[in-house]
């Protein structure tokens, strides 16, 4: 009545095919064609890139959220720049403005990566950019601190971080087809 099948391995007698993990790349090379793709909704690459990407926007959430919220908009309680100087509130009123900015654009990028899954490669791409024009300006224009503040012990790793995002998520991790 019933035509006994061979087991030949894990779901070996069936017609669907294996669940494949989307937390990492099935291939390690990175297609560029990623960064502006032509289905913006669309995301194929690894899920770790979006988690990452994710956790990195929750941090830029929570530092804006404490520039615009602490009294000295963590300039000397955080960032351990001298406010008794003259002129320390224009100093408190930048990173106040500064929070500002930063809490808009992760607020914009986290919509937009709601939205528009396969821009993560792009907004990777825009961070890790960020992250280098901030580098060359602590470096052109250096600010002097009574010790080193968290923000710039972190910069690097954080940098680097979206380097290790951009690079998972030009790599697919759906095989073609």
């Amino acid at each position: 009545m019933f035509k006994r099948l061979k087991y030949t391995g894990y779901m070996a007698n069936t017609d669907i095919p294996p669940v494949r993990s989307r937390i990492l790349p099935v291939r390690w090379v990175p297609d560029l064609t990623r960064l502006l793709p032509e289905h913006p909704g669309r995301y194929d690459g690894p899920l770790l890139a979006v988690w990452l990407l994710g956790s990195y926007l929750v941090v830029i959430v929570v530092r804006s959220v404490i520039h615009l919220a602490a009294p000295d908009g963590g300039a000397g309680s955080i960032a351990s720049i001298d406010l008794s100087v003259e002129g320390s509130d224009n100093i408190v009123g930048l990173f106040g403005q500064w929070g500002a900015i930063q809490l808009l654009l992760a607020l914009v990028i986290i919509v937009l990566v709601a939205r528009y899954r396969g821009l993560v490669p792009f907004f990777a791409l825009a961070l890790g950019v960020e992250f280098l024009l901030r580098a060359l300006s602590g470096t052109l224009k250096p600010i002097e601190t009574l010790g080193v503040a968290p923000g710039a012990a972190l910069n690097d790793v954080m940098g680097y971080a979206m380097v290790v995002v951009l690079y998972l998520s030009l790599s697919p991790a759906k095989p073609k087809g």
